[in-house]
């Protein structure tokens, strides 16, 4: 895969605008003028997912929490802040928590093989893994085990989602976004939906904030 130059991008940078500024006299006054995306997306950091690409989405569209293996983390002051500021002043409708086959992270966890910091942040999917253990290693091949870690991984994180302070609470004023759980094929560019059905959680944590 070639690599861009510094310059190179910067070029393309003023030919994207220009382009943009040919189609549309107003696209980057509009731009400008504020934000009003309908998504959160909460995903990997891995630098071959092309979110606008991947979507077909315009700039606007989606506001965007990343980090490495799409982790929603109940202590993680960064993420909460996003997630808070999405839906109590974005007011966003959608929630898309995505993961994607071939992760990094996920692969470190199952295999158990890092030390340091990123061990401690890979430490839930190993969790993850260890609860679900006989149906992952059931499969054929590491493959599909990775995979299926990685859907799982995302189940995980749109249960944790609702166990925030934050979900609960939207939940009691009925103003929560709709939740969705995605894992995208990088072999195919495809989009899967985990079809994750939120409405047990969510009302479990309902019932959890009214204690």
């Amino acid at each position: 895969m070639r690599h861009y130059s510094i310059e190179e991008i910067l070029k393309n940078n003023q030919a994207w605008a220009k382009q943009k500024q040919t189609q549309d006299r107003t696209y980057f006054e509009e731009l400008a003028d504020g934000q009003h995306p309908p998504y959160l997306y909460i995903g990997c950091s891995d630098s071959r997912l092309a979110l606008t690409r991947f979507t077909g989405t315009e700039p606007g569209e989606l506001f965007v929490h990343r980090n490495i293996a799409n982790q929603v983390c109940l202590t993680d002051i960064n993420f909460l802040s996003i997630l808070d500021y999405a839906i109590s002043h974005l007011e966003v409708k959608y929630i898309i928590v995505s993961g994607h086959y071939g992760c990094g992270g996920i692969k470190a966890a199952l295999e158990g093989r890092t030390t340091g910091i990123i061990d401690n942040w890979v430490n839930p999917i190993r969790e993850t893994y260890l609860q679900n253990q006989e149906e992952i290693d059931a499969l054929p091949t590491q493959g599909e085990r990775l995979n299926r870690l990685s859907e799982l991984n995302v189940i995980m994180q749109v249960k944790n989602l609702y166990q925030t302070s934050i979900m609960r609470q939207a939940l009691q004023q009925q103003k929560a976004p709709e939740v969705h759980g995605w894992v995208v094929d990088l072999r195919t560019g495809l989009i899967k939906d985990l079809h994750v059905s939120t409405k047990q959680w969510g009302l479990r944590s309902l019932s959890l904030a009214a204690y």
